[in-house]
């Protein structure tokens, strides 16, 4: 089990990365503008989940295996490419059709595993959690996956209520927006779908690890 000192310093350095912009940032709010508060919400519980599964691939080795094979990189990352491209072209299909009124009727459970399958179809999250938590282990305090798995829920706990947060405050700024619905919806799809490319774009020039 970590100590309180391991844990405050690794608390920090979550805190800090977090607050740093990246692809799930751009995925909770842009959700949250599309799908309102309920679909920020499905987007960063998506993440949390995500951030789960990595948690027990890291502790049971499974992310060394697979990092350790040089295909995979390229394999996991197109298949997140192809997947976020897909989520493009459906929110362009919409032609408008996301209305404020129409959001207790949104599929949640899909925006949940939209978040899911983003997270865990990124390369560079495996590699985070196989590289990151091993830093703050000791080997003195005990079982170490035990530890890789107390760490990695930690930091699922804070993602999650930062990223749920996030889904929420894209909801408001949806709601602050002038306009008529129509014009709403088709600025609505237009950025899901401009965020969606974005990272397949950062995705597909990810550059692999050596």
């Amino acid at each position: 089990m970590p100590d309180l000192s391991t844990l405050s310093i690794f608390l920090g350095a979550v805190l800090l990365l977090l607050l740093s912009p990246g692809p799930n940032m751009a995925f909770v709010i842009s959700h949250g503008a599309a799908y309102g508060w309920r679909g920020g919400v499905a987007s960063g519980l998506g993440i949390g989940a995500a951030d789960i599964g990595l948690t027990l691939l890291t502790a049971t080795g499974v992310t060394a295996v697979v990092a350790s094979w040089p295909p995979a990189f390229d394999l996991i990352r197109y298949a997140g490419v192809a997947y976020l491209l897909w989520l493009a072209w459906k929110a362009l299909g919409q032609r408008g059709g996301l209305d404020l009124a129409d959001t207790p009727r949104v599929p949640l459970a899909t925006v949940f595993v939209r978040a899911l399958c983003n997270s865990l179809l990124n390369p560079k999250a495996l590699l985070f959690f196989m590289v990151f938590l091993p830093q703050f282990v000791r080997p003195e305090h005990g079982s170490i996956a035990v530890q890789l798995v107390v760490l990695g829920l930690l930091l699922t706990l804070v993602s999650g209520v930062f990223h749920t947060s996030l889904g929420i405050f894209g909801a408001a700024l949806r709601r602050g927006l002038p306009g008529s619905d129509s014009r709403l919806a088709r600025w609505q799809s237009w950025l899901l779908a401009a965020v969606l490319l974005a990272l397949a774009l950062r995705l597909a020039l990810l550059a692999r690890p050596l």
